[in-house]
C-alpha cells in the first residue's frame, strides 16, 4: 500500500513564499525519483520539479530560479520551496513517485493572490 500526503499549500501574496512537502509511506523511499506537478482549473497536469535518487534536479522553465526540490531520505520525505510567487502559480500542486505513471498524492492548493 503505497501513501504520497502533500502538506504547505495556503494562501500567499505575490512575491511570498511557500513549501510543501510530500512525506511517502509503503515504499521504499531512497531509491525513487520523486516529482512536483501541478494543475490549475482549464489546465492540463504540468511539470514541476523532479530530483532523482541521487540528487539530480530539474525543473519546469518557468519555475527556474523560484523554486527549489530536494529531499530528505531519512523523513521519506520530498520538499518544494517556493520563492518569488506569482499569480500564475495558483493551482493544485501534487507530489509524484517513481517515473512513468508513478503514484500520485492527493494534491495542495496553493493560492498566489492579493
Amino acid at each position: 500500500q503505497v501513501q504520497l500526503v502533500e502538506s504547505g499549500g495556503g494562501l500567499v501574496q505575490p512575491g511570498g513564499s511557500l513549501r510543501l512537502s510530500c512525506t511517502v509511506s509503503g515504499r521504499i523511499f531512497s531509491i525513487y525519483t520523486m516529482g512536483w506537478y501541478r494543475q490549475a482549473p482549464g489546465n492540463e497536469r504540468e511539470f514541476v520539479a523532479a530530483i532523482t535518487s541521487g540528487g539530480t534536479t530539474n525543473y519546469a522553465d518557468s519555475v527556474k530560479g523560484r523554486f527549489t526540490i530536494s529531499r530528505d531520505n531519512a523523513k521519506n520525505t520530498v520538499y518544494l520551496q517556493m520563492n518569488s510567487l506569482k499569480p500564475e502559480d495558483t493551482a493544485v500542486y501534487y507530489c509524484k513517485l517513481g517515473r512513468g505513471s508513478g503514484n500520485w498524492g492527493q494534491g495542495t492548493q496553493v493560492t498566489v493572490s492579493s
